[in-house]
């Protein structure tokens, strides 16, 4: 026991002991069962928790009296779950004890002290009573499937509304509870009761990629194109999320294959954003809109572009994707993919993407391949006749910015592009300002030696042109 008065073993290697499976066919007192043991303290928890058998019999300032009481209500479904293949008939009566089909002030206890629906299952011992779901929400989300059972034979309410799923089905759903998903459907639960954090059982589903679930609620005539919840509709969730065989089962049971809403805009967009290549295939060949617009990038090109998605840039493109779509923040895919991914530039140039193209944060692809000092892309853009004097942007032009920021390898390739190493514009005014100020010596003499006007050093890069022995 140590200064807690918590009990603890005294080394690790006596659970790993306790536990051996070298022991356990020989009779003996020094060997337990892990589910066995789960199953044991999950019992007790329980026990302690339903001592709570009065109304509001546990308040704030009595807690301290019951140093079990937060553990238990935390732990015991786990523990419950841990030992479910050792469950015995004890622990079920106890679960079912628990559960009643109105709130039991035990049950409004174990809530109170630990919200198994709330992400951080805070304590709140005021909580009103009809501010909690019903028993069969909490048994469906804690996959307490013989709760279930005994609570809908008692005539619980499948479809009351409540918590952060809406209702039992979508938790059950959204927890990947298969066998309690069965007894829901078998009873009456409204396959497309809407509400909760997905709006309805089958995006939740999706979302969370529990096939089997999807399967079950499509057999049981789930709308598949239901809208609403996070996610906007049930393909879009499986898009997203990446789950492949799930979106197939929805395509093959007609989802709109370009139906609107979510992040991203449309199923398409958030699968090539997340890099789910055979996702993407799958839309593809089931219609769905390439050039659709809308969402965080305004298409799906430029989603993949932007996130370094090659392979997806390829299917894209063979699926006739407009190259110079317009949208987003950089203003098109040329431009965000400038961001580093040269392979990604090559496709798109290849594909007869306007390498001139105006708008967006950078005001045009060379002048972003330049701010990031992606030497590389700076040559593909200049062997693909970029304008290395072009207007406009963040930094007004490319030898600017490449100046500004010190990338001296650019500033070469743009000098003997042929850039105007008197352009104005910037915070500084011009390159030569503008590498003075950064302290880049290398590049200040790179400028001048392409004949920057030393009268361009104005303000305090005036005492840097006088005192530094570069100029």
């Amino acid at each position: 026991m140590d200064k807690t008065g918590e009990v603890k073993l005294a080394h690790l290697t006596v659970k790993e002991y306790l536990l051996s499976k070298s022991h356990q066919n020989v009779p003996s007192s020094f060997s337990i069962s892990e589910t066995s043991s789960h199953s044991f303290i999950s019992q007790t928890c329980l026990v302690y928790l339903l001592q709570f058998d009065k109304p509001d019999c546990l308040s704030s300032s009595m807690i301290h009296k019951f140093p079990l009481a937060l553990y238990a209500a935390q732990y015991w479904t786990f523990h419950a779950q841990a030992g479910r293949s050792d469950s015995s008939d004890a622990l079920q009566k106890l679960i079912v004890h628990l559960f009643q089909p109105q709130h039991s002030p035990p049950f409004l206890t174990w809530v109170r002290l630990w919200n198994l629906d709330s992400p951080w299952g805070h304590m709140d011992l005021r909580r009103k009573s009809t501010e909690i779901p019903s028993p069969l929400y909490y048994a469906s989300l804690a996959g307490l499937v013989q709760a279930v059972k005994t609570l809908m034979e008692k005539g619980a309410d499948d479809n009351a509304q409540g918590g952060q799923y809406g209702n039992a089905l979508q938790a059950a759903s959204s927890g990947g509870h298969e066998a309690i998903v069965k007894l829901l459907l078998e009873g009456k639960a409204d396959v497309n009761a809407q509400g909760g954090q997905y709006g309805n059982p089958l995006q939740a589903a999706s979302s969370e990629g529990h096939e089997a679930i999807v399967k079950l609620l499509l057999e049981g005539k789930a709308d598949v194109n239901a809208q609403g919840g996070q996610y906007d509709n049930a393909l879009y969730a499986a898009s997203s999320g990446g789950h492949e065989a799930i979106v197939k089962l929805l395509l093959e049971g007609k989802a709109d294959v370009n139906a609107q809403g979510g992040r991203y805009g449309n199923a398409l967009q958030a699968a090539s954003s997340g890099g789910h290549e055979a996702i993407v295939k799958l839309l593809l060949e089931g219609k769905a809109d390439v050039n659709a617009q809308g969402g965080e990038y305004d298409n799906a090109l430029y989603a993949a572009s932007s996130e370094g998605h090659e392979a997806i840039v390829k299917l894209l493109l063979e699926g006739k994707a407009d190259v110079n779509a317009q949208g987003g923040w950089y203003g098109n895919a040329l431009q965000t993919a400038c961001k580093g991914h040269e392979g990604i530039v090559k496709l798109l140039l290849e594909g007869k993407a306007d390498v001139n193209a105006q708008g967006g944060f950078y005001g045009n692809a060379l002048q972003a391949a330049s701010s990031e000092g992606h030497e590389a892309i700076v040559k593909l853009l200049l062997e693909g006749k970029a304008d290395v004097n072009a207007q406009g942007g963040e930094y007004d032009n490319a030898l600017y910015v490449a100046s500004s920021e010190g990338h001296e390898a650019i500033v070469k390739l743009l000098l003997e592009g042929k850039a105007d190493v008197n352009a104005q514009g910037g915070w500084y005014g011009n390159a030569l300002q503008a590498a003075l100020s950064g302290g880049h010596e290398a590049i200040v003499k790179l400028l001048l030696e392409g004949k920057a006007d030393r009268c361009q050093c104005t303000g305090r890069t005036v005492w840097k042109c006088i005192a530094g022995s570069i100029i």
